[in-house]
């Protein structure tokens, strides 16, 4: 990667990737206002996909699954408050465990507010993080952030890592709105 044509990436994530619905990275460069799609790789396991991030070659990334969780959430759950504590605690659930968690706080809640949300959900139309079915983002947040953090990619604001290798959360439904 050179300053002049960095590699650019975009992932279509998969919590549970298949041949059928692999994880999906458009691999690009920018240049003049423009990018340039040069390939695409699927990844029909998680483990592939993680190999792919521990490559050191360097990149700037944008990927569809959620960083992070509702912060009404995370304290009613009492769950660490710093975010690579979070998300070390978040891995060692099991996604039954996520999902009784996050159907017990839905249903001591009121009809139409079930779910808390992040700043960041509505402005951006995505579904709430916390979400465990149609479509399953929570279980993409399990699946996904813990692996950028194990990697060691810089996750800005969140985690100082590897600033060759960037990763931001991103939604391509928002782009393609405006």
């Amino acid at each position: 990667m050179t300053p002049e044509t960095p590699l650019l990436v975009g992932c279509d994530f998969s919590s549970a990737p298949t041949r059928r619905k692999p994880i999906v990275l458009a691999r690009g460069t920018s240049k003049n206002g423009r990018v340039q799609l040069a390939k695409l790789e699927c990844f029909e396991s998680l483990d592939a996909f993680e190999a792919w991030l521990h490559q050191p070659a360097g990149w700037l990334g944008v990927f569809d699954f959620p960083f992070g969780l509702p912060r009404e959430l995370v304290e009613h759950l009492g769950w660490p408050a710093a975010w690579p504590a979070l998300m070390a605690h978040y891995a060692a659930l099991s996604r039954a465990d996520i999902r009784l968690a996050f159907a017990a706080f839905c249903n001591a809640r009121p009809t139409g507010a079930k779910f808390a949300h992040r700043a960041t959900d509505k402005p951006a139309g995505s579904s709430p993080s916390m979400k465990w079915i149609n479509p399953p983002v929570a279980y993409m947040l399990h699946a996904g952030a813990p692996r950028l953090l194990a990697a060691g990619v810089h996750l800005p604001g969140l985690h100082d890592g590897d600033l060759s290798r960037i990763a931001l959360e991103g939604y391509p439904g928002l782009l393609a709105r405006e």
